[in-house]
């Protein structure tokens, strides 16, 4: 999802926020500001943002808050007294924390009408879809290849002595990535065997880093880090990205992608109860769903478009994947488990 991170800290955060800037014009004075809650890893160019600045006279601030987990928990625990009006970047293995929470007021988007039914919530129109992608696990195809190893193909591969301390994964009590690999080990191994694949994943080395951006850009061969780890959990659109950034850029993505092993996973923007600026919001979250917005999505956060009528750049048609048969868990059972689940992941991989 996100190979983001130095593009982010070279062009667009500074003290963690950023707002669109231009040359004000003479209604300037009437502008109003309102503040997007975040994840680290948004991104959308700033001529997106500034299209909307000038036509509503709404400035964006952006509030990047950790990782997906680490930003829902800091809205709630700050949620009387608000940091911002909209949330974005709760996902559906989060969603249901998040409504239990009571943050979001309900909206309607009229541009709703563009989007796939598969991916609204039917939550009473709390949270909007934005984009969607598949946690995977991604390898470097380079490290295999120059030890003339074979790649994992199947979950049971990945617990072979021959691939002891090769893979990095993310806590998933503070990462949504991390939170989607280990639901799609327990949708795959059921309930009473997933926690034994952990423990085998342990006894094997597995490292463990609380969000992507350390386990991606620090750990994985193939990051921007150059780590050491030929295995992490990240997205099948990683190797859209590892193309894209690539200089020159390459004919052939060095990342490849375990398609079996991924999770679907959505995000979604909401306006945040106790808003002073709700009107403004609205206007947010409509604009999020126009062509402009969901066609730099791609590009920007290498995620796709909840829009079914976006055409996607090359690179993304060409390298970006979706997996055929993604693991899926329904938003009722994982808000009556997660609590539990995250415990038992923490006893059994941390402890």
């Amino acid at each position: 999802m996100k190979r983001l991170a130095l593009l982010l800290a070279a062009t667009l955060i500074t003290s963690g926020t950023y707002a669109a800037s231009y040359q004000k014009s003479s209604s300037a004075a009437e502008e109003k500001t309102i503040t997007l809650v975040t994840h680290d890893s948004f991104s959308i160019s700033k001529s997106t943002l500034k299209s909307f600045t000038q036509k509503t006279e709404i400035r964006v601030r952006l509030l990047l808050s950790g990782d997906a987990a680490v930003a829902l928990n800091q809205t709630i625990l700050t949620k009387d007294q608000p940091l911002g009006d909209a949330l974005y970047g709760i996902d559906n293995t989060f969603l249901s924390r998040g409504l239990s929470a009571n943050l979001f007021i309900p909206y309607r988007s009229p541009a709703l009408s563009t989007v796939g039914e598969e991916f609204k919530t039917g939550e009473d129109y709390r949270v909007t879809p934005i984009d969607y992608s598949d946690v995977c696990i991604n390898f470097d195809k380079n490290w295999f290849a120059d030890r003339n190893l074979a790649v994992p193909q199947t979950w049971n591969d990945l617990i072979e002595r021959k691939y002891k301390n090769l893979l990095v994964v993310e806590n998933p009590a503070t990462s949504s990535p991390g939170l989607a690999f280990v639901l799609a080990t327990i949708k795959h191994f059921g309930d009473s065997q997933w926690r034994q694949y952990w423990k085998k994943l342990r006894k094997n080395g597995v490292q463990v880093t609380d969000g992507w951006e350390s386990a991606y850009n620090g750990v994985f061969s193939a990051g921007a880090g150059n780590g050491d780890r030929p295995l992490v959990v990240s997205y099948a659109s990683s190797p859209a990205a590892a193309v894209y950034y690539s200089d020159p850029q390459l004919d052939a993505s060095p990342v490849g992608t375990m398609l079996d092993s991924c999770f679907r996973q959505t995000e979604y923007v909401g306006i945040l109860r106790g808003t002073k600026h709700q009107a403004e919001a609205k206007k947010l979250v409509d604009f999020m769903l126009t062509r402009k917005f969901q066609e730099d999505i791609p590009l920007q956060m290498f995620v796709f478009p909840v829009r079914n009528d976006v055409e996607l750049p090359p690179v993304f048609k060409n390298f970006a994947e979706v997996a055929p048969d993604p693991q899926a868990i329904s938003s009722s059972r994982i808000e009556k488990n997660r609590e539990k689940w995250i415990a038992d992941w923490t006893e059994t991989v941390l402890r």
